[in-house]
């Protein structure tokens, strides 16, 4: 047994405010899929609220806190040491958890409705933007503890390889810091003072162009714990090795590097910027694929190698020997298969030219769907099947009801996707909470809106089979053999590495040139412009 303390409970608290924020969501999603399809009497102001909680919670509430537990235990785990600060660990939960009541409060008394983003000239109660301030602010003890972590580690073992699950959280903790610095500038500075009546107005392009800072790149953040379980928790309960440690940590790296400043392509149909800095944007948005082709490559690779340990033979005998039993190994072959067709939809979004056709259609909603409920969730749930028995002592629940969750929820998010596709393709608005169109256009479209009211129930019964066998795993008196969290080990030992895939100082450096000459002077043109100069940030 390990002398380090594992950070079970910090991770569970976590994990269980994530977990209550994702059924809510949840609820809410299919409230609105049953509006949309006039399957309920419209109520406009309620449809606003719900998209609004929805996408506050999930984009935020949920995948904070679970990133950040994920994080806290995996640190522990890699590093085989504790939490260096639990005080200020647990300091920050109670901050961000302070955030989320004051933005509940917010969303609940209907002075909130902004949909999910912080696009100016929408405007919300002060005590929105105080409780995002809080959110953000609480999540820098975690950012701190892993930065100090990793210092520590890299100190007392000069010159060895940084533990693989350990590179690839600190290198979403510098993401997180790089993006907190848009959204971060635009709420303290701009949103915050003109709810609170400080200023008379603010500068609507500086504000979105802030936002356009943080907004691709978060979904980064989000989908960043969910490979390092495809490279490093997958692999070892399939039974099998990692295919290679050293494109792992490619991928990772330009993960963080291409990811941050490619936000701008959320500006396509704004006036504010010139076309240029948006091409830029689309050029490093492609390049945002090669990572995932690599994490395609090389997981798809780890999962054949588990295959052939496990006696298959022939071209594809590796594929029946998997343990298709165990939920981790089906959740990946599931979110592997969302993640691609998410991709395709992804690069349409990307392209200069074809977002103006699906731009505030339904596409886009099909395509953050199929990545972020698709391929992300899909994923946590794996890491919370893997985790919850090792958090607790007690055996998973049952993993049959595991395995019938996950096919719900695949078939519920490609239920609700796939007509979102099409819908968009028929250019089906988004965020509207009715469709006052031609009678010709809503007859096309009504089928395939009631088909994703279907997936909407599809999708609540899988969440309350997660949610049931969580809690009933609490109750489970059949202890569990082993705790330690252990990963996958590579197919060829890493003796040593370039330094430059052992740490991150070089590609620091890099992202701030990057970030210079992909946003140095799209923000500086408005402080030089007048009378934005004045007026930018309410002076």
């Amino acid at each position: 047994m390990s002398d380090y303390a594992r950070p079970a409970g910090l991770a569970l608290a976590h994990f269980w405010v994530a977990c209550g924020a994702f059924f809510v969501a949840v609820l809410l999603g299919l409230y609105q899929v049953l509006e949309r399809a006039e399957l309920i009497p419209v109520w406009a102001e309620g449809y606003y609220i719900s998209v609004t909680a929805h996408g506050m919670i999930m984009a935020y509430v949920l995948t904070t806190f679970f990133i950040l537990g994920f994080g806290y235990y995996t640190a522990a785990s890699s590093l085989q040491r504790s939490v260096w600060n639990m005080p200020l660990a647990w300091a920050g939960f109670c901050t961000m958890l302070a955030g989320v009541v004051l933005v509940i409060f917010s969303i609940v008394t209907g002075q909130a409705t902004v949909l999910y983003t912080f696009y100016a000239p929408l405007t919300a109660h002060w005590t929105f933007y105080a409780g995002t301030l809080l959110l953000l602010t609480g999540s820098l003890g975690w950012v701190v503890n892993m930065f100090v972590m990793t210092v520590q580690w890299q100190r007392a073992n000069p010159g060895e390889p940084f533990p693989l699950p350990m590179f690839a959280t600190t290198a979403n903790a510098i993401l997180w810091s790089w993006m907190l610095v848009g959204v971060g500038c635009s709420v303290a500075f701009m949103l915050l003072p003109l709810s609170l009546g400080w200023v008379d107005s603010i500068d609507v392009g500086l504000s979105k162009t802030l936002f356009a800072w943080t907004l691709h790149p978060i979904t980064y953040f989000w989908l960043i714990p969910a490979y390092i379980a495809m490279y490093t928790i997958v692999p070892r309960v399939a039974g099998g090795r990692l295919f290679s440690d050293n494109m792992a940590r490619v991928a990772f790296i330009l993960l963080l590097v291409f990811a941050l400043p490619i936000g701008m392509h959320h500006l396509y149909a704004d006036p504010f910027q010139a076309a240029g800095w948006k091409l830029l944007a689309a050029f490093g948005t492609f390049m945002v694929a090669v990572p995932t082709l690599i994490t395609g490559f090389t997981v798809i690779a780890s999962m054949e190698i588990a295959g052939r340990l496990r006696g298959g033979r022939g071209m594809f005998g590796w594929i029946t020997a998997l343990p298709w039993k165990e939920p981790v190994v089906l959740a990946q072959i599931l979110a592997l298969l969302l993640l691609t067709l998410g991709g395709f939809g992804g690069m349409v979004n990307a392209s200069y030219g074809m977002n103006s056709m699906v731009h505030n259609t339904m596409w886009v909603p099909a395509h953050f769907h199929l990545v972020f409920a698709g391929t992300v969730m899909t994923m946590y749930f794996a890491i919370a099947y893997h985790l919850w028995p090792k958090m607790t002592g007690n055996m998973l629940y049952s993993a049959g009801m595991a395995r019938l969750q996950l096919w719900f929820w695949f078939i519920g998010v490609a239920m609700l996707t796939l007509p979102w596709h099409y819908l968009g393709l028929l250019w089906m608005p988004r965020r509207t909470a009715y469709l006052p169109y031609a009678p010709e256009f809503v007859r096309q479209w009504q089928p395939w809106m009631e088909l994703m009211a279907v997936a909407g129930v599809i999708m609540v019964t899988s969440a309350l089979l997660f949610i049931w066998n969580l809690l009933s795993t609490h109750g489970n008196r059949q202890p569990v053999a082993e705790r330690e969290l252990e990963f996958a080990e590579p197919l060829h030992p890493v003796l040593r590495l370039p330094k430059p895939l052992n740490g991150f100082a070089l590609w620091n450096t890099i992202i701030v040139i990057y970030m210079v000459m992909g946003f140095g002077y799209p923000l500086l043109q408005f402080f030089l412009m007048e009378p934005h100069n004045a007026l930018a940030w309410g002076w």
